[in-house]
């Protein structure tokens, strides 16, 4: 039986968002107060993540003050430097950064010759010791070889809810997909890039499985990939037996087992918390991953397993 490292770690699961903006670049409201409204709205964790070009001062937002015994935060940053196939400025995740990670030359949301490629400074943050996400991948018009140039990230936002409510181009699961079909050991991440400008946060998180609601220990447990992603669904196991992947869940209408290519199968009925899904359908694909939908249409995304 082979189950995802989310469900076999030890401790317990903590929530978090990793993607969130203040007043130190672009959004509506003080450090602070983002941290309060998370921590209040009963987030264990969170990473403040503005973004980080000269307009700003290159910002790696000081939140630890801000910590408490229940709620923490990990320092990061929203990475831009140069361009995307579009012509349009990167936007790499980096959470986990060191307060003196170096600015790249990125005066503006526009690229500049000379600057660094968005896989170099990705390459550069994963050296400093962060967790590196591509951010929202239909959001910024990525294309397959753009996702390709990344190579040292360790995760792609499948789902980002600012890009849901700001212009309904919130996935990153195509992208996701066709990366793992050519072989990239990526984790799948939900965030809320939230800005408090419009209903933007709350919306989409990670539960990482760590022994303490620690920054060092969450941070190691994102790089092993100890986590799932949620917008309201949990997930509370799921294992791969022979033929079939056995889901336990909150309640769920529908639970679904995807692969590469056309290769997926759902299961439907009403209010399953359990669910075997066989995996006749997916082609024999080396990876599976499974979506859990509820009945508000809220979905909840495992990490890929890896079956050879």
């Amino acid at each position: 039986m082979l189950r995802p490292s989310a469900f076999t770690a030890p401790g317990r699961f903590w929530r978090g968002n990793l993607h969130t903006h203040s007043t130190r670049s672009d959004g509506v409201l003080a450090p602070e107060e983002v941290c309060r409204r998370y921590r209040d709205e009963g987030y264990d964790f969170l990473a403040l993540t503005d973004h980080f070009i000269g307009a700003y001062g290159y910002p790696i937002v000081d939140t630890v003050p801000f910590r408490t015994n229940s709620f923490t935060t990990i320092l990061g940053a929203e990475l831009h430097s140069g361009a995307m196939a579009n012509g349009e400025l990167w936007h790499i995740l980096a959470v986990g950064l060191p307060p003196d990670f170096a600015p790249s030359d990125s005066p503006g949301f526009l690229p500049k010759p000379g600057q660094e490629s968005g896989a170099e400074i990705a390459a550069r943050a994963v050296a400093a010791g962060a967790f590196v996400a591509i951010a929202h991948p239909q959001w910024s018009g990525l294309t397959l070889a753009d996702a390709r140039s990344i190579t040292a990230a360790h995760a792609v936002e499948i789902y980002n809810h600012g890009c849901a409510a700001g212009c309904d181009r919130p996935d990153g699961a195509a992208i996701a997909d066709l990366l793992l079909t050519e072989g990239r050991r990526l984790s799948l991440i939900a965030t809320d890039d939230a800005h408090f400008s419009e209903p933007d946060h709350f919306g989409g998180w990670v539960m990482v499985k760590a022994e303490a609601n620690e920054p060092e220990a969450l941070l190691a447990a994102l790089k092993r990939g100890d986590f799932y992603s949620s917008q309201g669904p949990e997930l509370r196991d799921v294992a791969v037996d022979g033929d079939k992947v056995v889901v336990e869940c909150s309640a769920a209408v529908s639970v679904v087992a995807l692969g590469h290519g056309t290769g997926a199968k759902a299961v439907h009925g009403a209010s399953m918390t359990r669910a075997e899904v066989p995996l006749q359908r997916l082609n024999d694909s080396p990876w599976l991953r499974v979506a859990v939908i509820d009945a508000a249409g809220k979905r909840a995304w495992s990490n890929p397993i890896w079956l050879r």
